[in-house]
């Protein structure tokens, strides 16, 4: 077969195929090239997932009547001044949107420009232009698309249900709405209420209020300002502390120079700073924006231009991790889980009706009638309340008639009692902090260990006796392999024949360790490690592994002067909010809180 020049058609119907992927990449090139015309306000309504109908409708500049002539052919664009693709300041660059969506659907535009006695309109359909029409229209561009790949059948066969379509279509407007909280946006259709994000204030508090219009009022409470700038490379954006999380890493958005973007550089950077306060099956919910000069970024990489280059990935990357670590560690005790108001909310009472037939004399605290004269009447009836029987304190400092004032002050409060040997209930100046002792304490030994790894090496103590641990034969090659990284923390292991390791040397922060749970869990974690992770992270996951091991257990019965030390030793510790698991260390319960859940107030 002879090679042949492709007809105007089947190459625009080609075109679409990667610019036109499903409805949800028509409302995204229509909506950026709103923005582009510099609108104020943008209204967007589907029909059938976007598959029957597609309506964009803006207040920008609006096109001129020769501007409308041209802007549905291919590669006609005004958004570029010269031929330079490195300094791209627009959304839109390349004059592809329209003209591949003409191809494969019916497209209309009608647009009036401030110059013009009134508006025109244009029709497209399957790549056919119709002659330019006086229409009528205020101001700005409304933008018809129906029957979307009516033109080419087979692409239809491949779309999911109208409410998934619906659904990803509500996704591209989420990310272009906090990306511009300037623009008033509305989305509509699909037999569901409008939803309008006013537009909000410039700066940072009106793009919290549109982040928190979005993501919902929980992100809202417990978001942290979080900035660093470096080089003319700028981050900012908002944070969640590590009290609100997600299942998976779609809660993370990232927007560079105004555009959505998806990169898994800087997915890995959210991952690291949040690496000392997430479980490993938890992420964390962030909104970041990336600001810097155009010709340090390259935007021309991807079709549908959702993935850019920049040209200093490593500075990009080093300056989210920091802006994160310096939030988060900025606002360590917002990170407990008292934040949110759920630990409030899991006290609120339920009332349950009444049942019509209730007979008070049932009530367990009906008085127990004497069995003889003169006999002193129990005030309540002990069966029906023995479920109230929680036991006494496992340890109790209200000897104290009251605690001193200063104690009082601290942000933890002053110690008042243990109970089931593991939680410590301290009293605050407002209200009552419940601290769990074993995340707690696992929180500062870790940071302990970090601290001396920084500074001159983690101090160790020499056993008398080697203690020997039996583990399988790949157990013991894996912890092997690894014998400098884990000598670095303290932790001083040798081969002792096949499947046995001898252990001479622990960290002295741990004291009296259990060698063999230590080393079994050092080996799990090490067999999910691979070569691409840094020694860095390497050696923090170590770190926490004898964290826990070496800090105080559940069940243990504390003094109140170690109580108290603890609570010492917290406020000074950073990140002492949370363990190094993601579990909350405390929980803070307000005076005017417990006096509503009791209807004082």
């Amino acid at each position: 077969m002879p090679v042949r020049q492709l007809p105007e058609q089947v190459v625009n119907r080609i075109a679409a195929g990667e610019v036109v992927e499903r409805p949800a990449s028509v409302v995204k090139e229509l909506v950026e090239n709103a923005i582009d015309a510099g609108a104020s306000r943008v209204d967007v309504f589907i029909d059938g997932g976007g598959r029957r109908r597609i309506g964009i409708t803006d207040d920008g500049s609006g096109m001129t009547h020769g501007d409308l002539a041209l802007a549905v052919d291919r590669h006609a664009t005004s958004k570029l001044d010269d031929e330079d693709l490195l300094r791209i300041r627009t959304l839109g660059f390349r004059g592809e949107a329209l003209p591949s969506i003409g191809a494969v659907a019916k497209l209309g535009i009608t647009t009036r420009h401030a110059s013009e006695p009134h508006a025109w309109s244009l029709s497209v359909e399957g790549g056919l232009k119709s002659q330019i029409v006086p229409a009528a229209l205020s101001q700005g561009t409304r933008v018809e698309v129906s029957d979307l790949f009516y033109a080419t059948p087979a692409r239809l066969k491949f779309l999911k249900t109208d409410r998934t379509e619906a659904e990803a279509i509500r996704e591209v407007v989420r990310r272009l709405a906090m990306a511009r909280p300037d623009i008033a946006f509305t989305l509509a259709g699909e037999e569901r209420a409008p939803v309008t994000w006013a537009a909000a204030l410039p700066g940072a508090a009106g793009r919290l209020t549109r982040l928190g219009d979005i993501l919902g009022h929980d992100f809202r409470s417990c978001a942290i300002d979080v900035r660093s700038e470096r080089e003319g490379v700028v981050v900012e954006g908002f944070a969640a502390a590590p009290s609100l999380t997600r299942a998976n890493a779609l809660g993370q958005y990232l927007f560079v120079n105004g555009r959505p973007v998806r990169d898994k550089l800087i997915l890995g950077a959210v991952r690291a700073a949040y690496s000392d306060y997430l479980p490993r099956d938890r992420h964390p919910v962030v909104a970041l924006f990336v600001t810097l000069a155009p010709q340090e970024v390259d935007a021309n990489v991807h079709p549908a231009k959702t993935e850019v280059r920049f040209r200093n990935a490593g500075l990009v990357r080093a300056l989210i991790v920091h802006a994160l670590k310096d939030g988060l560690a900025r606002e360590g005790r917002r990170t407990a889980a008292n934040t949110d108001g759920a630990a409030l909310s899991a006290f609120r009472p339920s009332f349950a009706p009444r049942p019509t037939n209730w007979d008070w004399r049932s009530s367990p605290a009906y008085p127990v009638t004497p069995s003889f004269e003169g006999a002193a009447a129990t005030a309540l009836a002990e069966a029906g309340q023995a479920a109230f029987d929680v036991g006494a304190p496992t340890a109790d400092v209200r000897f104290e008639a009251q605690p001193s004032a200063d104690l009082l002050d601290r942000p933890l409060g002053a110690a008042r009692t243990q109970i089931h040997e593991t939680y410590i209930v301290s009293q605050t100046r407002d209200g009552l902090i419940v601290v769990d002792q074993h995340a707690a304490h696992e929180r500062i030994v870790y940071e302990k260990l970090k601290a001396s790894l920084a500074k001159n090496g983690v101090q160790r103590q020499i056993l008398l006796i080697p203690e020997i641990v039996e583990l399988d034969e790949a157990t013991v090659e894996k912890l092997l392999a690894r014998t400098d990284e884990l000598a670095s923390f303290g932790l001083a292991i040798e081969s002792f024949g096949p499947g046995a390791v001898a252990v001479r040397e622990t960290p002295s922060l741990l004291g009296k360790a259990n060698a063999a749970g230590l080393l079994r869990d050092l080996a799990e974690h090490m067999a999910e490690w691979d070569e691409a992770l840094p020694l860095e992270r390497r050696l923090m996951h170590v770190a926490a592994t004898m964290a826990c091991h070496g800090s105080v257990r559940a069940g243990r019965r504390l003094k109140p002067e170690e109580m108290n030390a603890l609570l010492r030793e917290m406020e000074d510790t950073p990140n002492s909010g949370q363990c190094n698991h993601g579990r909350p260390t405390y929980v803070e319960l307000k005076l005017s809180d417990i006096e509503k859940l009791f209807g004082r107030r």
